[in-house]
Order: structure tokens, then C-alpha cells, then sequence
């Protein structure tokens, strides 16, 4: 059978693959509050007996957590591993919701039609695109078009404590030619983009004290260094003039962007002052001589997200405070060594302390920015699938937060992550009143059918 029978066939069960969605959102899979913890077992078991309904040997796997579903199906060709989540944020606050947020319904606005409902797109319709493209593809040819593996994680919401430990123990299942994550969306409203690039985090929170108590500004201003002017002066200086980081070696494994990609990123037209101008700013912060999409998605940057120190409640307290504290992250890119860059900033802040000055650090782990590699010809080939379906070219995008479950697959299981999602930036994911356009749901599954297609008869 032909590439277009399946998307005749998509086209036809619409309306089915809504009322199935629909049903799984029903499900409050609230995967951080344990008040829900059976709630994302029904999860779990819903989505097994659905892939059980398309052939799937699927199952639900305990763990100290949620659990995890897996489902596998031969075929010929390469080894896809399809990755998603069905667990979803908390509702709170539930009065700015306009219904229930696990009474999911198809709603009108701006004269699109829209699926509201919390999960409606992360991830729970994103998943579920991929599940129904399997579904058509099934019921068209008899068989699906490879081998597939099914993964389904119920933790992603909460900081996904069981999944790396899974995945080791499961490394040799898991294991795949390429691992396809459906949690990421599109560049504007008809734009396809296969993200290839994700940045890491770091983080330092500390605490720097100067006098072993707090002083009377009148007693002791001016002759005593008072510690939120030492802090100042170092978070200042983090940056130069031209918003460019000041650590030693901070930009050490920086890598330029590939040439095609770069014009990939030119085409996209970012609108930059109308991105800052909904949230009230105008002028981009980052390095001057970039282009503001690569401030976004392939640049490092430095960030003070939190700053506190004396009194700070109402009318004054003259005093000199004894401490001064901050919070700072870095969003890293490329091959920048987290702990080489937690050294360096450590070594910068304490060079820069006065005599009798100490300091305190409460820090987790770094992460490191995760980079997919575009030489493995199934990015190409995804792409001009995605291409075929859509109005505008795909592309090869970065994002500018982090997505561990890349790098996972990456670090444990040896395999590269192709992220591609069809969600819209106006689709209020964690937020009330989330929702997932009909059309972005409809189209989604088209993809993953032209993709599979691509895959399996290109490669």
C-alpha cells in the first residue's frame, strides 16, 4: 500500500484518534503529587491496553516510582525507539482554569479549533501522534514498516528520578538505531523543526559573609565592607559591556554553527523585537555581535536568578548586613565542561573577596549541553518528510532549555535522539487552560506516517 493510503486513513479516523486522546486526558496522571499515584497506574495501563490493540507486545514496568511502559513490535529495517510522557503538571491554580482540567473538549478560538485540557500537549497529545500514525499504518499494510520499541516514561514532571536507572538496567532493550522524542514544537505556526541542539544548566547558590554580625550603619558605615556591595560588584562584572561572559575560559568548547544551519536559522526570520516586545523589552541582552536566535538556542549565557541580603521589609533598618546571597545559572552549549566552568567561577568570585571574607556554596550536579549529530543521514531524511507535509521547509533548530532524556539516550544507550513536537508557543503547557491545535494534533500524525515512510524505505 501507499504512503498517501495511510494518510487517507489518518484523515478518515480523526475523529476516533480525538476520542482517544481524549480519554487518556481524562486520566489525572499528576505524576509529583502522591495523592495521583494510582491515577498514573490507570495511566500506564491505558496506553498498554491501547498498543496491545495495534499488535504491540506492550507492558507496564514497576519501578520505584510511576511506571514505565514499553511495547515492541519486529519488523524489517531499522530499530526506531519512540520516546514520550504521560505523566502531567499540576492544575494549581484551579480557579483560572475556564473547566475542568481532566474534562478535556474541543473548543473554538481565534477560528482554529483547539483541544483543551491539561496534557493536551505536553504530552499526552504529543504522544499520542505518534501512536495513531503506528495505528493507521497497521490497519492500512497488516504490519508496521520496522522494528519499534514503545517508551513511555510517568516521572518527566517530576524531575524523573526513575528513568536513568532504567534505563541502565534496560540498556540492551533499549537500545536502537535512533530514539525519537515527540516533546518540542514547531517554529511559529507552520514551521517543522527537528531540534539537534539542547543546552546544559549549572547551577550556584552562595552565600558570602563579611562582619560575624550585622552593623549599625552609623557605627560602622563607611569604614566597614558591607558584603551585598562586594556582591554586586561581582555579579556586574560577570558580563562586559557587550554582553559578553568574563570567566576565564568560559567559551572553551564553544562550537560555531554549521554553515547550512546557520542559514537554516537566517530563513527562520526571527522576529526578535516582537519576541521581547510581549513581554515589555525591546533590546536583545546577549552578545552583540550574535543574531538573537543564537542567544537563544546556541549560545551560553549567565544569569542571576535570585539576589538577597539585609533587611528588606517595610521602612529601614539601618545595618550593614553581615551576608549576601545569590543565585546564578549557567546555560551551556556544545562541549563547555560544567565542572571546568564551576571552577572557574568559584576561582573568579573568591579572587575578587576582601580580606576576612568567606564564603558558602549549596550546588547541584551540572549538566552538559546535548548535540545531535546531522551526518547521520536519518536527520536529512526526517526532515524532508516533515517538509513534504507542511507549508514552510523543516529545520534544524536549537532549544534553549534543557531536555535531559537526549542526552540520556545519548550517554547510556549510545544512541542519538531526533526531538521533534508540533506544539505552538501559545499552548500554555503548565499553565491553566492548556491546549493543543486540532490541526498542529492532525498534522502531527501525518508526519510521524511520512516519517516512518522516509525511514524505513530511504535508509
Amino acid at each position: 500500500m501507499s504512503l498517501e493510503t495511510v494518510l487517507s486513513r489518518i484523515d478518515q479516523d480523526l475523529p476516533s484518534s480525538i476520542d482517544r486522546l481524549m480519554e487518556l486526558l481524562r486520566i489525572p496522571s499528576i505524576s509529583t503529587d502522591p495523592a495521583y499515584k494510582d491515577d498514573c497506574q490507570t495511566a500506564a495501563d491505558w496506553l498498554v491496553a491501547d498498543l496491545q490493540s495495534i499488535g504491540i507486545d506492550a507492558q507496564k514496568r514497576q519501578t520505584p516510582g510511576h511506571p514505565m511502559v514499553v511495547g515492541h513490535i519486529d519488523g524489517p529495517g531499522p530499530h526506531i525507539l519512540f520516546y514520550g510522557h504521560y505523566d502531567v503538571q499540576p492544575v494549581d491554580p484551579l480557579e483560572l482554569w475556564d473547566r475542568d482540567p481532566f474534562d478535556p473538549a474541543l473548543e473554538e478560538v481565534d477560528g482554529h479549533k483547539v483541544i483543551r485540557g491539561r496534557g493536551s500537549s505536553d504530552d499526552k497529545g504529543q504522544l499520542m501522534t505518534f501512536v495513531e500514525a503506528c495505528r493507521a499504518w497497521k490497519a492500512v499494510n497488516g504490519s508496521l514498516p520496522c522494528k519499534i520499541t514503545f517508551f513511555f516514561e510517568g516521572e518527566e514532571e517530576s524531575g524523573s528520578p526513575s528513568l536513568i536507572p532504567f534505563m541502565q538496567d534496560n540498556s540492551e532493550e533499549l537500545k536502537s538505531d535512533i530514539a525519537l522524542i515527540c516533546d518540542t514544537g514547531l517554529f511559529g505556526d507552520s514551521t517543522p523543526t527537528i531540534v539537534t541542539m539542547l543546552r546544559g544548566l549549572l547551577g550556584e547558590d552562595f552565600t558570602i559573609t563579611g562582619p560575624d554580625r550585622d552593623l549599625h550603619s552609623g557605627m560602622y558605615g563607611g569604614i566597614a565592607m558591607n558584603p551585598i556591595r562586594v556582591l554586586t560588584r561581582i555579579l556586574a562584572d560577570l558580563h562586559d559591556d557587550t554582553g559578553r561572559i568574563t570567566l576565564p575560559g568560559f567559551y572553551d568548547g564553544v562550537e560555531e554553527l554549521p554553515e547550512d544551519v546557520l542559514a537554516q536559522w537566517q530563513g527562520l526570520n526571527f522576529d526578535h523585537e516582537s519576541f521581547l516586545g510581549e513581554v515589555g523589552l525591546k533590546d536583545p541582552a546577549g552578545e552583540q555581535d550574535r543574531m538573537p536566535i543564537e542567544m537563544i538556542w546556541s549560545r551560553p549565557t549567565c544569569d542571576v536568578n535570585g539576589i538577597w541580603g539585609g533587611y528588606t521589609g517595610a521602612g529601614f533598618k539601618t545595618v550593614l548586613p553581615s551576608q549576601a546571597s545569590a543565585k546564578v545559572s549557567f546555560r551551556l552549549v556544545s562541549k563547555q565542561d560544567p565542572n571546568a566552568i564551576r571552577k572557574a567561577f568559584r576561582e573568579y568570585v573568591e579572587s575578587r573577596l576582601p580580606e576576612g571574607f568567606s564564603i558558602e556554596y549549596r550546588s547541584d550536579k551540572g549538566s552538559p549541553g546535548s548535540q545531535m549529530s546531522i551526518d547521520n543521514p536519518m536527520f536529512e531524511q526526517a526532515r524532508l518528510a516533515l517538509s513534504d507535509e507542511w507549508p514552510n521547509p523543516a529545520a534544524y533548530v536549537g532549544c534553549g532549555g534543557s531536555i535531559p532524556i537526549a542526552g540520556y539516550f545519548k550517554d547510556i544507550l549510545g544512541t542519538d535522539a531526533m526531538l521533534i513536537g508540533f506544539g505552538k508557543d501559545d499552548d500554555q503547557i503548565h499553565s491553566p487552560n492548556e491546549k493543543y491545535d486540532l490541526s498542529s494534533f492532525h498534522h502531527g500524525v501525518r508526519s510521524w506516517a511520512r516519517i516512518l515512510d522516509a525511514l524505513t524505505k530511504r535508509g
